[in-house]
């Protein structure tokens, strides 16, 4: 629709809306099946086009939510993305099918390797027999476009994914961090990362510009505020929780009467929340193991690789 905002997914040449709908709120506590689907489907008709999900989000239930939405021909207008935890080859291979299945899909638009929060991840990703292979071999296959990754902990570690990466000759096509006010303050995701995405022409995919609420506990900015910093950086899509269509409607608005902030606009913003941010207080995800369901799920990762069993001690 010609009042939403579009922006280009990195290299890939897609045109994603610039506010996407988050996946994790719509199987939460509170949130019925019915309001889910109306989320979503709502979203399709007002031209929000990026959906955003994970395969162990409230155990599969998003996925399995969004799968419903997506019928009647609401799939033509979606760009879905999803993410995998597994490390292994066999199973991320798992997963993905399972992804697959629950969103009633052929293929997937993007998938991306879930929570590189630790500097092993990428060893075990992009190791012969790790979960790299078996995104490759399905976009072969067909099953999903592009392959891109996410974490929430410290930029050095999507710093170091990039590096292993770009070691094995491959670009990831979107890498998914916090950006917000408060990041901007406190390992900075912004700061670090954010230039070698833009320089290297990768999809930048902002969250947790609210974080789910908890920025706006520190009394320093409003929700419209939040969303309004991240949409001024050089990001594709912020991905944003929505549960309730109240909640889409304040999405909406946003978007459509966007106009990046002026720099003493962002001046005033950076000050007002300059000390609120200087611990990573209001940023657990970065400070704490509260946000990590890889860390309190490590059968989710699969198993180690051979060549690294073989190491261990008899």
């Amino acid at each position: 629709m010609s009042d939403v905002l579009y922006r280009k997914l990195g290299r890939t040449g897609e045109r994603v809306s610039a506010i996407g709908v988050g996946g994790w709120h719509l199987a939460l506590k509170g949130v019925t099946e019915k309001t889910a689907i109306a989320i979503v489907r709502q979203a399709l008709d007002s031209g929000i086009n990026f959906l955003d999900n994970c395969w162990d989000y409230n155990d599969g239930k998003s996925e399995t939510r969004m799968g419903k939405a997506l019928r009647g021909g609401y799939r033509g207008k979606a760009f879905v993305m999803t993410k995998i935890d597994g490390r292994s080859k066999g199973e991320a291979t798992r997963q993905l099918d399972q992804s697959l299945k629950r969103l009633r899909t052929d293929c997937i638009d993007l998938v991306q390797h879930h929570e590189i929060l630790r500097f092993e991840d990428p060893h075990r990703i992009f190791d012969k027999e790790g979960a790299h292979a078996a995104l490759v071999a399905a976009k072969r296959a067909g099953k999903l476009r592009y392959i891109g990754f996410t974490g929430h902990k410290d930029p050095r570690v999507h710093l170091y994914m990039l590096e292993i990466a770009a070691q094995h000759g491959f670009t990831f096509d979107a890498v998914q961090m916090p950006l917000s006010v408060m990041d901007a303050h406190y390992r900075s995701f912004e700061h670090l990362v954010l230039p070698e995405l833009v320089r290297k022409r990768i999809g930048v995919l902002g969250m947790k510009s609210i974080a789910n609420g908890i920025i706006l506990k520190s009394r320093t900015v409003t929700a419209v505020e939040c969303l309004r910093y991240a949409l001024s950086l050089p990001t594709s899509v912020v991905i944003t929780g929505i549960d309730s269509l109240a909640r889409l409607d304040q999405a909406l608005k946003v978007m459509r009467s966007f106009r990046p902030l002026t720099a003493a606009e962002r001046r005033t913003l950076l000050a007002k929340t300059v000390k609120a941010a200087a611990s990573g207080q209001f940023e657990p995800f970065k400070t704490t193991s509260i946000f990590d369901g890889t860390a309190s799920n490590p059968g989710w990762l699969g198993e180690e690789p051979e060549r690294f069993q073989a190491l261990m001690p008899d």
